[in-house]
């Protein structure tokens, strides 16, 4: 037994930490939905974990609220050394909280990469010998995008695992999609979770009260699949326990033809340059791009950066920071593509960055709104 827990013990019983897991595919909102949660007064005592894939982290910029508390977990998906790196973070953080070095917190939310299988994670929460006796499992919200979501449930066996084993299942971009289409996304996701409430973004059904304190987390009252789901993840972890002293981590349960890579510049970029090729990128390989996250250094005003957020065809608001989050200027895009290999993009993105002074809008205009390249495709 370690010192954390002979202190625990010596200390009797404590009141578990409730922690809420929140899970989506990629695209689906959740960072977006993190933020919104974390303004709420009652998450002001919050920890905050962020697992996200990619070589080169860029997801906890993304966050409004820091103030220390959130903690990034190695890029990849939660299984095998992330899922052990999960657990070293959450002990990690009662071990600052007991020992008194760190804020006291009242909650974790754990945000997965989108990539996620939740078996994996929920197996790790409920099953490790201490931090069963130290949290609660209060809940698992998976985030479902209406505008892409039935194609993703058809593509993806993560998707289908994040919406089954949900407590509460938000839609989000129901305001972007066909109303036929998000009615049989509704009926559809019924189905898989007769159970979990569906609640709507757009139409503002998500808070703090509505997500949060789902109660003890009962996977008898999933559909019959999430124990069977559960049961796969136990054997896979025991035998990745017994065979990783012999072939070391390099493991993923995710789709062969799903590419997640970076790309770099160092190079400010001409607006007019980053809209064709965003413009151009989504119209020829949208259907196959899963997501891009980023954040750019426009050569008009380096010194405020824009950030990205592009679904498949769909291209988010950019948003323009007052300064950079960091002490990296570069470009930075995480990209992550079905069906389509990273060297495409890159030679499409390289090609636009030897060629500044391509055909664009007029630069003025560009200059009086460098943010207008969130046109639909």
């Amino acid at each position: 037994m370690s010192a954390d827990e002979k202190k625990f013990h010596s200390l009797g019983p404590v009141e578990p930490i409730p922690l809420t897991i929140i899970t989506g595919f990629l695209g689906a909102g959740k960072t977006t939905l993190l933020n919104k949660l974390l303004r709420d007064p009652a998450l002001a005592e919050t920890a905050v974990l962020v697992n996200e894939v990619g070589e080169i982290s860029l997801d906890h910029l993304f966050y409004e609220i820091l103030d220390g508390d959130v903690m990034l977990l190695p890029g990849g998906c939660m299984c095998c050394s992330v899922r052990g790196d999960l657990v070293t973070s959450l002990e990690d953080i009662l071990r600052g909280q007991d020992n008194g070095k760190s804020t006291p917190f009242r909650r974790v939310v754990i945000e997965t990469t989108g990539l996620a299988d939740p078996a994996s994670v929920l197996h790790a929460v409920m099953t490790h010998p201490y931090l069963v006796q130290r949290y609660r499992l209060d809940g698992v919200v998976t985030l479902v995008d209406a505008v892409n979501g039935g194609s993703t449930l058809d593509q993806h066996r993560e998707a289908v695992k994040q919406a089954a084993m949900a407590d509460r299942i938000v839609l989000t971009k129901t305001d972007l999609g066909n109303s036929g289409d998000v009615a049989a996304l509704r009926a559809r996701l019924k189905k898989l979770n007769p159970v979990a409430p569906i609640l709507d973004a757009a139409k503002g059904e998500v808070g703090v009260a509505a997500l949060l304190h789902a109660g003890l987390y009962d996977p008898s009252a999933k559909i019959s699949d999430v124990k069977r789901w559960l049961a796969e993840a136990e054997v896979e972890e025991a035998e990745h326990a017994h065979h990783h002293h012999e072939h070391g981590h390099h493991h993923s349960h995710h789709d062969d033809r799903i590419r997640v890579f970076t790309i770099a510049s160092e190079i400010p970029i001409p607006a007019a340059t980053l809209e064709l090729f965003l413009d151009l990128l989504r119209s020829m390989h949208g259907a196959k791009l899963l997501r891009l996250k980023g954040i750019v250094q426009l050569a008009e005003e380096p010194d405020q950066p824009v950030v990205l957020h592009v679904v498949q065809s769909i291209m988010h608001p950019p948003a323009r920071l007052p300064a950079w989050p960091d002490q990296d200027r570069r470009s930075r895009l995480v990209c992550v593509t079905y069906d389509l290999e990273p060297a495409v993009i890159r030679r499409l993105f390289d090609a636009f960055l030897e060629q500044p002074n391509v055909d664009a809008p007029d630069r003025a205009a560009l200059l009086d709104n460098p943010l207008g390249f969130g046109r639909p495709v």
